[in-house]
């Protein structure tokens, strides 16, 4: 008769498995055991359930930051959504967070994810070099057209990148978009990771043309050609390609949809570990949009933030936006996304209202001092 002998092991707190192990064992063969056993654990074990641990109930929202941020956006003249996640603890204030706004360089996070996703599952690495052709060339702020020689200018993905997130160079964008495989790979990216009502547009150079009431030249890439020949539009055809685009935007997103993503990534639920610390170092290295979120940091608090600059009409303005990831000093995160899709305001309420909007969370007041000129080209 073989002899039986059993254990009761503990394994965490009230889980317990039942080992049993026989002299019976056929020599050179045994169960594998489940990797939560303790080294040297019998070959043969039995799991018994593992009580389900209740998550941390989630805080409630500052009463008095819900009402400020409420506040703000239904006294600003225009279309405008603030939202802001905290990534810690849970909870969520928002205020027209859930209308779709133009992004407008907002989108470049979401070719950053693709292609740091792309490098997480072994299709491309930072280090591949990458070659930028004149035939490559956008419009509006790509600082990296200077570089580029009839020959081509040779670089790398990673450089790319830098260049697309903290100058929101156009340009570098949109190859690197090329790089992953187009609008679709992008697209593809957003469903696959449920990151909500984000929509992602064309790409730079078939979105601002289309916005301005132009059909795309290559010839348009070249020094101020764009501006001039969306000059020589009628009025009316200008105005009417400019409400299509703020009706219903290509590239829009609710607020909410984007600070519940900036939170996912804080939590490292989107990419690997050393794409997202890449991807919030670089977004810390931001450049642009001096006089919005940045300047309602006070000492001690950090920002990893993207920019978006839409066109302008006259007095009217197409996507004026703001989001990323602040710290406090004691080391909390908070996720927020400041959009303006349609107002007829000056530059300088609007980077006001960016700027009381994350300051209604930092505690820090409105940068009278900056101005306009502290700002960027559209596309930025």
């Amino acid at each position: 008769m073989i002899a039986l002998r059993v254990r009761w092991l503990i394994v965490g707190l009230g889980t317990f498995a039942l080992v049993a192990c026989g002299s019976g064992s056929r020599p050179g063969t045994s169960a594998a055991a489940p990797s939560s056993t303790y080294v040297g654990a019998p070959a043969y074990v039995i799991s018994l359930p593992v009580p389900r641990v209740l998550s941390r109930p989630r805080n409630d929202a500052p009463r008095e930051l819900v009402a400020r941020v409420d506040a703000l956006v239904r006294s600003f003249p225009g279309i405008a959504g603030v939202a802001i996640r905290a990534v810690d603890e849970g909870w969520t204030v928002e205020s027209g967070g859930r209308r779709r706004m133009p992004q407008q360089s907002v989108s470049k996070l979401w070719v950053a994810m693709t292609v740091l996703d792309q490098r997480d599952s072994g299709r491309l690495r930072l280090d591949d070099p990458v070659t930028i052709y004149p035939a490559d060339l956008t419009l509006f702020h790509q600082p990296i057209a200077s570089l580029v020689k009839p020959g081509g200018y040779q670089t790398t993905v990673s450089a790319l990148l830098t260049r697309a997130l903290t100058q929101s160079d156009n340009t570098a964008n949109d190859r690197l978009l090329t790089l992953v495989g187009g609008p679709a790979a992008v697209r593809s990216f957003i469903e696959r990771k449920q990151l909500g009502d984000i929509r992602f547009g064309p790409g730079e150079r078939l979105l601002q043309s289309r916005t301005a009431g132009l059909t795309w030249q290559q010839s348009y890439s070249l020094g101020n050609s764009f501006e001039i020949a969306r000059s020589r539009l009628a009025p009316e055809v200008r105005a009417a390609a400019l409400e299509a685009y703020i009706t219903d935007p290509p590239d829009g997103a609710a607020p909410l949809a984007i600070a519940d993503a900036l939170s996912r990534l804080a939590r490292g639920e989107l990419l690997s570990e050393t794409s997202t610390r890449f991807l919030l170092a670089t977004m810390g290295s931001t450049v642009t949009g001096r006089a919005r979120l940045k300047a309602a940091l006070p000492p001690g608090w950090s920002l990893q933030h993207k920019t978006g600059t839409g066109q302008e009409l006259g007095r009217r303005n197409a996507g004026f936006n703001d989001v990323g990831l602040l710290t406090a000093p004691d080391g909390r995160r908070y996720a927020i996304a400041v959009m303006i899709g349609d107002t007829m305001r000056p530059m300088r309420d609007r980077q006001q209202l960016i700027q009381a909007a994350a300051g209604a969370l930092t505690g820090s007041r409105v940068n009278q001092a900056l101005a306009a000129s502290d700002e960027d080209a559209p596309g930025s």
